[in-house]
């Protein structure tokens, strides 16, 4: 079974190393052999929740999830209740199309669990359609098309330009990280709260195939910088980022159709995802949108979980009320 890289063991090992600005408590619960959900406790009396955050563009068990019994999914929701926090669950962000979830509500359950899922974000994607990059690029909307041409024009008269697109290991990584790193503080997008995650990320994605990091360069310096990760057929844009007050060259954009292209044609991908939010950019790029969702389980034989559901289904009804 394909394992999503958001559910593999370097995902979840390098997050608890340096995806959190306070170090959480960690549960690794078995399921079954090679299979394990990765929890988290981020404070005392805080709930149980999966190990996962504003990094995490998905989560899942870690491992083949379709080996697991339902007798095993109720045993591992028992052995939830002793864990800290375990009157209380909450994991996201899910895939409500993933296989395993039903099995897993139906575990905590029927070990005395109340369910509910929520959303969590949208989440916006494209099937590679059968010709690659030549065929989809004629289904984008017009006015990206033509940005795009008339930011690779404006980008010929302003100099010399070119874009790299690493995805191994070598001297020339370091520069690009670098290169990424300015890019990202010259731009709009606040500092990393864990300064340590990106950098690191980047040589673990090279080490394990992962990494398209592109890098627009202008005149000698980087002007947008991209990372995308690749891996089981799908390429995941996970972060991007222009150097601010050069928008009218629409870098960002030239660069996002070159590894679009990279991936499809190169790559051989079968789906590229956006990842997190519902961006009114992303649909120009991308043809269809699915809800990512969290899932909130409370234990109604003790009162922490009967208290705290009281407050969820309450906030719930209140929500749907005031729509109506």
């Amino acid at each position: 079974m394909a394992i999503d890289l958001f559910q593999s063991e370097a995902w979840f090992a390098h997050l608890l190393a340096h995806g959190f600005e306070r170090q959480p408590r960690h549960f690794p619960l078995p399921l079954a052999p090679g299979v394990c959900l990765q929890l988290m406790q981020q404070a005392g009396g805080e709930p149980l929740s999966s190990l996962s955050n504003y990094y995490s563009g998905l989560y899942g068990p870690q491992g083949d999830a379709g080996t697991v019994s339902p007798e095993q999914w109720q045993a591992a929701a028992q052995a939830m209740k002793a864990l800290p926090g375990g009157a209380v669950l909450r994991l996201q962000p899910l895939d409500t199309s993933a296989d395993w979830l039903p099995h897993l509500e139906g575990g905590l359950r029927a070990a005395g669990y109340w369910t509910d899922r929520y959303f969590a974000f949208g989440n916006w994607y494209q099937p590679v359609p059968e010709g690659g990059f030549e065929a989809y690029w004629p289904m984008r909307p017009s006015a990206l098309r033509n940005s795009v041409d008339r930011g690779r024009r404006r980008l010929g008269k302003a100099g010399a330009w070119r874009i790299d697109i690493h995805s191994q290991a070598s001297d020339a990584l370091e520069d690009a990280i670098a290169a990424y790193e300015a890019v990202y503080a010259k731009s709009w997008k606040t500092p990393e709260p864990c300064p340590e995650f990106m950098p690191g990320l980047i040589r673990l994605a090279a080490r394990l195939g992962w990494l398209r990091l592109g890098v627009l360069w202008l005149n000698g310096e980087p002007l947008a910088a991209q990372l995308w990760l690749v891996c089981q057929g799908k390429a995941n844009i996970y972060k991007l980022a222009y150097v601010q007050g050069f928008e009218k060259l629409s870098a960002g954009s030239v660069l996002t159709t070159a590894l679009m292209q990279h991936t499809m044609d190169v790559d051989g991908v079968g789906e590229v995802d956006y990842l997190s939010g519902d961006d009114a950019y992303k649909a120009d790029w991308m043809a269809l949108r699915r809800e990512r969702v969290g899932l909130v389980a409370l234990d109604r034989r003790s009162l922490c979980g009967v208290a705290a559901a009281a407050r969820h289904f309450a906030a719930v009804w209140w929500r749907r009320h005031r729509k109506a």
